[in-house]
């Protein structure tokens, strides 16, 4: 359980706020490796629930309930939309600085998702913040939660985040990928208060292999 309590960012009688590392899966994987939310209940000798879920590849802020009602309204959160999320992103490609929406929907394979006629509804909003010496930077806010969307909605529209090799990147970075959620809100609801929670930044927590550049 070394690291475990480490990843604690906040707390309160409903809820753990966790800063998941990349390369460390939500849940116990298939092979039945022990994900975050089970090294963490494990190391703290109480129940967690799961709200959401961040890739393994994908690093930061995780929202874990601990009590039952708890779950339930963060649950309808989520369902509801009513959750504000946010991404920092580093990818390849060239792109002035402003806003972009991306809409359609998306299927999950094996191992990928794609975009597909029959697949859910997936809508992006994103701000590209320019160039750097790391590559372009990018502000994600998620309007729904499919699998690998922010990661297949940058790669279908030219920009494959660092260390994505799943999705056509061919720039170094690690640990995982150059995608990690910094932001989440909120709205109070039955028996919670507002949330609103703020990680370490990418750069922070995820400095590039290799100088990874555009």
């Amino acid at each position: 359980m070394i690291g475990a309590e480490t990843w604690v960012l906040a707390e309160t009688p409903e809820w753990l706020a966790l800063d998941k590392p990349p390369g460390v899966t939500t849940i116990a994987d298939r092979q039945g490796v022990a994900g975050v939310v089970e090294r963490v209940a494990k190391a703290r000798g109480e129940r967690l629930w799961v709200v959401h879920r961040l890739d393994r590849e994908v690093g930061g802020l995780l929202l874990v309930a601990r009590t039952a009602a708890a779950h339930r309204s963060l649950n309808q959160a989520f369902e509801h939309r009513l959750a504000r999320k946010t991404y920092e992103a580093y990818t390849a490609g060239e792109a002035p600085p402003g806003e972009h929406r991306w809409h359609d929907r998306l299927v999950h394979g094996k191992k990928r998702s794609f975009s597909a006629a029959h697949g859910l509804e997936a809508i992006t909003e994103a701000t590209c913040r320019g160039p750097d010496a790391r590559g372009l930077a990018w502000s994600l806010r998620p309007l729904t939660g499919r699998t690998h969307q922010l990661r297949v909605h940058l790669a279908n529209a030219g920009f494959p985040i660092h260390g994505d090799t799943r999705y056509g990147s061919s720039a170094p970075w690690a640990p995982g990928i150059a995608l990690r959620a910094v932001a989440l809100e909120i709205p109070a609801a039955e028996g919670l208060a507002a949330i609103a929670l703020v990680a370490p930044g990418l750069l922070e927590r995820s400095p590039p292999a290799g100088g990874a550049s555009s």
